[in-house]
């Protein structure tokens, strides 16, 4: 947790940031709210929103880019089980976005991960020093948050995190 108890509001997380900022995300499917129109529009039509500057992207690109700006890395790397879910596969197509605006993502099949030691859940973590776990619930909605700066925690974030990157395979490169 944090040292007052209080979690950070995400974007004051980032806006904190001052070299690195990396996410890891394990899931094959995500359920939440923000997300259910878009994807569904894409498992009906194939069609996904690209436009960075778009609606739905508003909550996330002002951030990377603000970030970005200030010369903050920001790395993705996403451990997926093949063959993809669909939810993989528009998570993949909307990738383009998150490269437009300046984060770099990387690809790992879950088959070549099995020797990596992972974190129990998705994460943040910005500038090797603080961590921010998020909790989804079997169907892949928000179930809460954990902030974490023990010194031991971050180790072994930036160890997982450090190992799937080495391995992952650029998003351009990577095909679903």
């Amino acid at each position: 947790m944090s040292q007052n108890g209080v979690l950070p509001d995400f974007a004051e997380l980032l806006g904190g940031a001052q070299h690195t900022a990396v996410h890891l995300e394990m899931r094959d499917l995500y359920s939440v709210g923000d997300e259910r129109s878009g994807f569904e529009e894409f498992l009906r039509t194939g069609r996904t929103d690209l436009d960075p500057d778009s609606p739905f992207w508003q909550g996330w690109t002002p951030l990377v880019r603000e970030a970005v700006g200030r010369g903050v890395v920001i790395r993705r790397a996403r451990i997926v089980s093949e063959p993809v879910t669909d939810y993989i596969r528009w998570e993949h197509a909307l990738t383009s976005v998150n490269l437009a605006v300046g984060e770099q993502v990387r690809w790992l099949p879950r088959r070549l991960a099995s020797d990596i030691a992972l974190p129990g859940n998705d994460l943040w973590l910005i500038d090797d020093r603080r961590v921010l776990f998020h909790w989804f619930t079997g169907d892949g909605d928000w179930a809460g948050h954990e902030f974490n700066e023990d010194p031991a925690v971050v180790k072994m974030v930036v160890s997982a995190f450090e190992a799937v990157w080495e391995r992952g395979v650029d998003h351009e490169k990577f095909t679903v």
